[in-house]
């Protein structure tokens, strides 16, 4: 199964819907593609809900970093929603946990960015 993507606007924050595997391919740079359109389009903080990622690789980690990376450089903020244990367990083991502020409800995402 491949990543599909779908994205939305809630209370003036970009979500990007995620369905499928995040890995190396097609997959990165889908996400990629996706965070970059919406900078352009001026959504600086984004978020992207990971509840329906079956599997991340570590092409689809460093993913996750270029796309903190590029929004922040932008001066936006890049949060993450709906971690899966899987996940979770992942970013936890690769130190980059911290890096990301995750959230499980989409409310106390939306109340966090600044």
């Amino acid at each position: 199964m491949s990543l599909s993507i779908s994205t939305r606007v809630v209370d003036g924050v970009a979500v990007i819907d995620m369905f499928g595997r995040l890995q190396l391919g097609e997959a990165t740079s889908k996400l990629r593609d996706a965070v970059n359109e919406l900078l352009r389009e001026g959504y600086k903080k984004q978020l992207l809900n990971l509840e329906n990622v079956l599997h991340i690789d570590s092409s689809g980690i460093g993913e996750l970093m270029g796309c903190f990376t590029s929004v922040k450089s932008q001066g936006g903020e890049l949060k993450l929603l709906h971690l899966n244990k899987n996940v979770r367990n992942l970013l936890q083991v690769t130190r980059l946990y911290n890096i990301f502020d995750t959230h499980d409800d989409l409310a106390s995402a939306l109340k966090a960015f600044s």
